[in-house]
């Protein structure tokens, strides 16, 4: 792990007994100091040397302002506003069941679930249970989905999953998280997505948006994903529980983004703490020149 203080940052060198089943706790512990980067974990991949992650800009802007975490009744009043303009929020992945949203997560790891919907139609057409994914084989799962990232590993993660689970889970998606993070390419992130969507359980899932949402309005700060996530399972009112990963990942994608948040717009500006606020772009009239530059 880098301190730091070094002018580069350092690589980790991890030994896993296998690629996934420490990528939960490598994921946290990789998170926790920027600089630091992991290759194999595949729920949440962190590289400080990329000035633009939103990992990075979320912890260093809740540094920088010391965000304090917000009093109950905003909190309240927070999940109030989310569900009023969408009671019933949706996940963006495409899939039919249980096992097809499965194999979507697993491939959207460093990846956009847009690229991922492009790629996941044709492969679940000829494939959508996983006696059909693990008889389709990695080579030919490579192929469908070369167009996402890590595809080859990919492949294989999905082809590997989909034969555990006819050999050790009757052909079913468990419904535990720790079943759920044996399976190849699957850790924390993945089997809490899985629990929530499929099964209806109240998980939170942090992303980097999620993250960036928790840190920056004062929801949940926390410096590791792990620490966001369990901060949030504290706060958020029991009621919400159920839709509050997809309220606060859709905010942070589409709203509360990573390099300008849109505070002009957003449904909870009154109670985050973030500051300066974003103001409201100007729009130009039609017609109406700007003032020429000054000469030198």
């Amino acid at each position: 792990m880098s301190d730091g203080s070094a002018a580069s940052p350092a690589k980790t060198i991890i030994t896993l007994r296998s690629p996934v089943a420490e990528s939960a706790l490598c994921g946290v512990r990789v998170a926790a100091k920027i600089g630091s980067a992991c290759i194999f974990c595949p729920d949440f991949a962190w590289n400080g040397r990329h000035k633009g992650s939103d990992q990075e800009g979320a912890v260093a802007a809740g540094r920088r302002q010391r965000t304090k975490r917000l009093p109950a009744q905003d909190v309240e009043a927070i999940f109030g506003a989310f569900s009023a303009a969408e009671p019933e929020p949706k996940g963006e992945l495409l899939h039919t069941n249980p096992f097809t949203l499965l194999v979507a997560v697993v491939l959207s790891a460093q990846a956009t679930d847009a690229g991922v919907n492009k790629a996941t139609p044709a492969l679940f057409a000829l494939a959508d249970t996983p006696q059909k994914m693990a008889a389709l084989g990695a080579d030919r799962i490579a192929e469908l989905i070369k167009t996402i990232g890590l595809y080859r590993t990919k492949a294989k993660n999905v082809q590997r999953l989909a034969e555990i689970l006819v050999d050790e889970h009757g052909g079913e998606v468990p419904r535990t998280r720790e079943a759920l993070e044996t399976l190849p390419g699957v850790g924390r992130k993945t089997a809490n997505v899985v629990l929530n969507i499929a099964f209806g359980e109240p998980t939170i899932a942090v992303d980097t948006h999620l993250f960036r949402v928790g840190n920056r309005t004062g929801l949940a700060p926390g410096k590791t994903p792990l620490e966001v996530e369990l901060n949030l399972l504290k706060v958020v009112p029991e009621h919400y529980l159920l839709h509050a990963h997809h309220w606060l990942i859709l905010h942070g994608r589409y709203v509360c983004k990573s390099r300008k948040p849109e505070c002009w717009r957003c449904l909870i500006a009154p109670w985050c703490r973030f500051e300066p606020k974003t103001p409201a772009p100007v729009v130009k009239e039609k017609g109406v020149r700007s003032p020429p530059l000054p000469k030198a």
